[in-house]
Parts: C-alpha cells; sequence; structure tokens
C-alpha cells in the first residue's frame, strides 16, 4: 500500500501500476471536500516519491465516479472572500498539475456519474476510459459559478474550443458516446472491462504505441487556434450564449471569456485567468442564491426520501377525471412506469384524456427520446375506463374532477365505498380545503391533498397537503407516488389555497392594486420579467385563466378577509365578467393569435385597456422599483405568514415550492432568501411604509418585527 487515507488509497500491483482509489467512508457517493482534496495531495506526494512505477489508474470503489465538489463548502467558502478562494484554487491546481506531470502515463477508470471536480479531475490524466453507462460534465455554470480546477483550461485543449463552450455553458451531462465522439474520452466499455482497458492503455503508452507525452504537451499548451478561427469560436458562442442564459445569468459567459482569455496562454497562466474570474462570479450574489438552491432542493429530496422509505407499495393507481389535468397526470404516471386506471363518466372526456397523452408521448418521439414502439408500450400503461370494475386493486387514486367542492365530495364518498380499506384517496384540487373534503369519508385517514400544477408533464411540484385526520401512511404513499412519477413533493398543511396559491394570490393582489392606481398592466409585465419572472402577472392570469383566478381569489377572500378580500371590483373581475377569460378564449388582458407553430402568441389588445379603466380610481406615476416593491412584498410576506403558522416546515420548502410551483426567479434564491438579501430591517421598512397607503396585506408580522430588532434571517450567512 502507498497510501492509505479516509476517501483515498493507492494500492501498487505486481505489474508496477499504481491504483489510486476513491472510496469516502460512510458516504454513498465520493465528493471532493477539502479534506478529501488534502488527502489527494498527500496521495500524490507519496506517488511521486515511489520509484519503478509504470502507471497510474484512478478509480472509484463507489457507484458513482466522483459526483463533484462537497457543495455544502461552498457558501463558506465563498463568504471568505476573493483572497482565501485564490490560495485555494492555488493549491487545489498545485495537486492537480502534479498529477499531470507524474512521470509515468496516466489514465482515469470512469465507472459512473463524473461532475464538475470530479470531472475536472479526470481531465488531468492523460487517457480515460468510460464505462458504457457513466455521465461526465462541468455543471457548475448552473450554480453561478465556472470550473475553477482546471476544467476552462483542459476541456478546451482536449476536446476543442466549440465543443468545450458547448460542454460549460450549458452545464450538461455528457453519456459516453457523446463523450467518446468528442474525443473526451479513449474508450468506452462495460463497467466490467474497465480495469483491463485502462491497463491496456498504459501498456501500450510504455512501450511506445500510444504517446502519453504529446498528449500531455497538447493539454499544457496554448489553444490550436489562429486569430480568426478564436474570434469565429468565441464571439459567435458569447452572442448566443448570452442570449439563452438571460441578463440574470453571468456564468456562461464568463466561462467563454475565460477560454478565450487563456486561449493563447501556458497552463499555469491560463490557471491564474481561470482562478481570477471564479473568485469573481462565486461573490456574487447569484452564485450565492443558486448554491443555496441546490442545498435546499438536497433537503427536500432527503425528507421525501424519508416518507418514501416508510410508504406502502404504490403499483397501480387510478385518477378520476380525464380532461386535460388528467390526460396529463395519466401521462406522467405511465412514462413513468407507474399503470394507472382513467375513469370519467363520458366516453368524450375519456377521448380527451387519451388525446392528451397520446400528443405528449408524441412529442417525446419527435425529440427522439421515445421510440414509436417505446410510446406503443407506455400508451398500454393507460387503462381508460367508464366503471369502478376494476378499482379494487388500486393502491392511490388522484381526484382531478372540477374544482367544486360538492362534485368532489360527491366522487370522493363514492369511490371511497368501491376501494379497498388500505387505499389512499387524493386530491388534485388547487384550492378547496382538504378537511372539508374529508368530513364525509369514512377513513379520513387515507385522504390527503395531491396539487399537481399545469402544465402536469412541465411543472416539477406536486403539494401534498395534509389534513387534521390524514394518516402518515397516506401522506408517505403519496410522496413515494409523486416522486416515482418524476416530481418533486413538498408536504404543507391544510389552509385555503394551500401553500404556493395562498402565496401568490396576494403578489396579484399587488398587482390589482397597481391596476387601481392607473399602471399600465404591460408596463407591470416588462418590469416583472425584468425582474426575473418568466412572465408577467397579467400574462401569467391569461395563462392560469380568469375563471380560474376569480374562483381561486373568492377561496383566498373567504380564508383571509382582513388582508385579501377588495373593496369593488378588480381588473380581474372586470376581465371574467366580460368573458376574458385569457388563453382559454383567445382573450384577457391580452388578445391570442397562434404563431407558425400553432401556439398562442399575445399581442396588445386596446379593448382590454378600456375594460381597466372602469377600475381606477386615481392615477399615479410608478418608478420600476415601486412596481418591485407592490408586487413582491405581499408575496414575501405571505411566504412568511406561512412559514409562522406551520403551513410549511422550513424556509428551504417555502422557497422550492415557489421555485417549483409558480417560476419564482431561481437566481433571486426564493422568497425569503430575497427578505435576507435585503435586510430584514429593510424589508421591514419597505412593507411598513407601503401598508400605511395600502392596507393589511403590506403589514409585516410581529415576529418579522422581532426578527429585525434582532438582527435575525431567515438562512444563515454564508453557511450551508
Amino acid at each position: 500500500m502507498i497510501y492509505q487515507g479516509n476517501a483515498i488509497t493507492v494500492a501498487r500491483s505486481d505489474d508496477h501500476i499504481a491504483t489510486l482509489t476513491f472510496d469516502l467512508k460512510d458516504e454513498s457517493v465520493n465528493k471532493l471536500s477539502s479534506a478529501v482534496v488534502s488527502e489527494l495531495g498527500e496521495a500524490v506526494n507519496a506517488l511521486q516519491a515511489e520509484s519503478g512505477l509504470k502507471g497510474l489508474i484512478l478509480a472509484s470503489a463507489k457507484e458513482a465516479f466522483i459526483v463533484g465538489a462537497d457543495i455544502t463548502e461552498f457558501q463558506g467558502m465563498f463568504g471568505k472572500g476573493g483572497d482565501f478562494l485564490s490560495d485555494m484554487l492555488d493549491r487545489v491546481h498545485t495537486i492537480f498539475n502534479a498529477i499531470e506531470d507524474l512521470p509515468f502515463p496516466t489514465v482515469t477508470a470512469i465507472n459512473g456519474l463524473a461532475l464538475g471536480g470530479g470531472c475536472e479531475v479526470l481531465l488531468t490524466t492523460d487517457f480515460r476510459v468510460m464505462g458504457e453507462k457513466a455521465k461526465i460534465g462541468l455543471p457548475e455554470t448552473k450554480l453561478g459559478i465556472i470550473p475553477g480546477w482546471g476544467g476552462c483550461v483542459r476541456l478546451p485543449r482536449l476536446i476543442g474550443a466549440d465543443n468545450a463552450i458547448e460542454w460549460i455553458s450549458g452545464g450538461t451531462e455528457n453519456k459516453a458516446d457523446a463523450a467518446l465522439k468528442t474525443g473526451a474520452v479513449d474508450a468506452v466499455v462495460p463497467n466490467s472491462e474497465l480495469d483491463a482497458a485502462a491497463r491496456d492503455i498504459l501498456e501500450r503508452a510504455n512501450t511506445g504505441e500510444l504517446d502519453y507525452q504529446a498528449r500531455r504537451d497538447e493539454k499544457k499548451g496554448p489553444l490550436k487556434l489562429n486569430a480568426i478561427e478564436q474570434m469565429m469560436a468565441f464571439e459567435t458562442a458569447k452572442g448566443y450564449v448570452k442570449g439563452v442564459a438571460g441578463p440574470h445569468y453571468p456564468a456562461p459567459v464568463e466561462a467563454i471569456k475565460v477560454i478565450q482569455k487563456g486561449a493563447g496562454e501556458s497552463r499555469e497562466r491560463a490557471q491564474q485567468i481561470e482562478a481570477a474570474a471564479f473568485a469573481k462570479m462565486a461573490m456574487t450574489d447569484v452564485a450565492y442564491n443558486l448554491v443555496g438552491l441546490f442545498m435546499n432542493d438536497q433537503l427536500v429530496k432527503k425528507k421525501a426520501g424519508k416518507y418514501e422509505k416508510q410508504s406502502q407499495s404504490v403499483k397501480q393507481t387510478a385518477v378520476l377525471g380525464a380532461g386535460i389535468m388528467g390526460g396529463g397526470i395519466a401521462y406522467q404516471s405511465a412514462s413513468k412506469g407507474t399503470p394507472i386506471l382513467m375513469k370519467d363518466i363520458k366516453d368524450e372526456a375519456i377521448e380527451l384524456g387519451l388525446k392528451e397523452a397520446r400528443k405528449l408521448f408524441s412529442k417525446q418521439v419527435e425529440r427522439k427520446k421515445l421510440t414509436a414502439e417505446q410510446m406503443a408500450e407506455k400508451l398500454t400503461n393507460i387503462r381508460p375506463t367508464l366503471s369502478y370494475g376494476d378499482f379494487g386493486n388500486v393502491d392511490l387514486v388522484v381526484e382531478a374532477v372540477v374544482e367544486n367542492p360538492k362534485v368532489k365530495d360527491a366522487v370522493l364518498t363514492e369511490v371511497e365505498g368501491l376501494v379497498s380499506e388500505d387505499t389512499i384517496l387524493t386530491s388534485n384540487t388547487s384550492t378547496i380545503s382538504i378537511n372539508r373534503l374529508a368530513q364525509n369519508l369514512k377513513r379520513p385517514e387515507n385522504f390527503c391533498g395531491m396539487h399537481f400544477f399545469n402544465p402536469v408533464h412541465r411543472m416539477p411540484l406536486v403539494e401534498v397537503i395534509r389534513g387534521e385526520k390524514t394518516g402518515d401512511a397516506a401522506v408517505a404513499a403519496t410522496v413515494a407516488y409523486a416522486r416515482a412519477m418524476g416530481k418533486t413533493p413538498i408536504v404543507v398543511n391544510d389552509c385555503p389555497g394551500f401553500l404556493v396559491n395562498r402565496v401568490l394570490f396576494p403578489y396579484f393582489g399587488g398587482f390589482s392594486s397597481l391596476m387601481e392606481h392607473g399602471a399600465d398592466f404591460q408596463h407591470v409585465d416588462k418590469v416583472m420579467e425584468k425582474f426575473g419572472w418568466p412572465m408577467g402577472p397579467a400574462y401569467l392570469l391569461d395563462v392560469v385563466g380568469l375563471d380560474t383566478a376569480v374562483h381561486a381569489n373568492e377561496v383566498m377572500a373567504e380564508g383571509f378577509p382582513d388582508r385579501m378580500a377588495r373593496d369593488g371590483k378588480t381588473a380581474i373581475q372586470v376581465m371574467y365578467d366580460n368573458e376574458r377569460l385569457g388563453q382559454k378564449n383567445d382573450k384577457g388582458f391580452y388578445a391570442y393569435e397562434e404563431d407558425k407553430k400553432g401556439k398562442p402568441k399575445k399581442v396588445t389588445d386596446e379593448a382590454a385597456y378600456a375594460l381597466v379603466k372602469e377600475v381606477v380610481k386615481e392615477h399615479k406615476e410608478f418608478s420600476d422599483e415601486d412596481i418591485i416593491a407592490r408586487m413582491m412584498v405581499p408575496l414575501c410576506l405571505e411566504t412568511v405568514r406561512c412559514l409562522e403558522d406551520g403551513i410549511v416546515d422550513s424556509p428551504a420548502e417555502a422557497d422550492m415550492a415557489l421555485i417549483y410551483g409558480i417560476g419564482f426567479p431561481p437566481f433571486r434564491g426564493g422568497a425569503l432568501r430575497y427578505i435576507d438579501a435585503m435586510g430584514v430591517a429593510e424589508f421591514v421598512e419597505l412593507a411598513e411604509g407601503l401598508a400605511k397607503e395600502l392596507g393589511p396585506l403590506y403589514a409585516p408580522t410581529d415576529k418579522l418585527r422581532q426578527m429585525a430588532q434582532n438582527s435575525e434571517r431567515f438562512y444563515p450567512a454564508n453557511a450551508q
């Protein structure tokens, strides 16, 4: 044994080949924490001191190779400033360069996922062999940073500038065939043959058949591009990537600039350029928030995983109501492999649901994600029915009929009498109280909410709503089913609107108030889109449907009359009264025409402006900052109230629900991170000023005022 650590061992075999194996103790995956990187440095020192070695294999004893750096350390490190980060990067470069400069050929055996720092490690060796199901990539730009351990330097020299720009700016995970095609790896073999393939390459390098020194020289020297080629590669890419990433995500373009600046330089100089840019990106709010988002996502997944372990088996499900929503739920279940019955009382509704599922599967075939045969096979997972004949074998039912408490109540009580005593019943309601729907059920402990967001196949969130009588088994099974469907479930407690709609409607309340004070709704949309929302509030209302919004608003006003009930008609109500339902009937705040792809395209409609004038009480001038404050403060305050009321367990779950459920701008980290970024005291001051003019919707809670006085935050500063 050459070296033995907590995460790394280096052993020498009889043929004088050393194998450095990553196997982090007490962890399911390998990650490069600062402690593991220190061990890697010690292991490399031991290799340098060993005489007579003929080669090195980097390998992993776990299912994944290395999933990346230890992201839980990031916020703490980033908060220590530029000098600390420069020193850290310099230490890592010294270790990685030492691997690259070892006096014998080196090869990595990539047995599984190798991302971020894990990918940067394998770029240091002369050769790479890859398992057939492994993936490699540099996803750092998704965290608001750039590869900082040599990825921006080595990858372009290995696979060319164009390919490297695509991999790094897109943050893609690349399969073995794509990696082989670009030259990122030298061979793809079954995992069982990785060690033999690695040894074969080392043998050929030692006999001179493969020139490993030439490989090194290429990686350590300047990029082989002349000035015109450089301009073509980099300037075009910067323009395109900037357009795709948008103004709020600077890292993808920064990565291209780093590759460009380092193109004519040697390894060490190019690494210095990379390190400086990494430190600059790491200290941005975007990186802080996106890393925080990753941590929140991990927490949400961990909680869901705990529920899943306690869950009874969910092998057969059913959806009641076969409209667009029911068809979407059936598609999602079938596509992920859980058979589902789709029940309705009308043939035409069944046909509509099947048409929706077929349409979504056909799109997968068009995109070459599925073959026609696979589509046909997956469609057999959906069984349409007009009767309850097979419901005796169903493990979980999703009720997705119209958003009417009487209809839902009738359907739920009927199906409860036809399923087994262990079957879990769920309601895909967006606003109706789960406690109310449970009143007439004989087994309320087996009932909870399962709120999908529209369109089901796109929106990642499922709210799992626990009523007063809901049992743990019902929650666990519903969470497990949502996960099996590829969704992110977040468990919340019952209240009007649950979490996401309860938070969204004060945002619409802010919009209604702006309309009453003479704001231009198209300008409000532009301001909020510039702020980072995928669509502004007027456009969002058109997409949601003005009828849906009016109904949900009535539920919210009844539940929270002090702040959500409004005097007089709102612009939303006026649109509804004039049968302008949004995209459902091609007219709302905007009019809608079909574009070339047959999708609705919004256009200005003077009739909508004329209607909005009916609700204007006074005309005021609003700056962009005013509009943002009047829209965001009520949304953030309601998120705070949901946390204080115990509707949601943690800031992490609250923020993730808003990002996954209503498209809250990810680079801002969520409503509670947004308050932290502004400063709780500053936010309270802003809210109090607005509350004097606009009333209780803008009034901070007593607890939030207390937090402001005590300089508290929702998330620890510069911490995990």
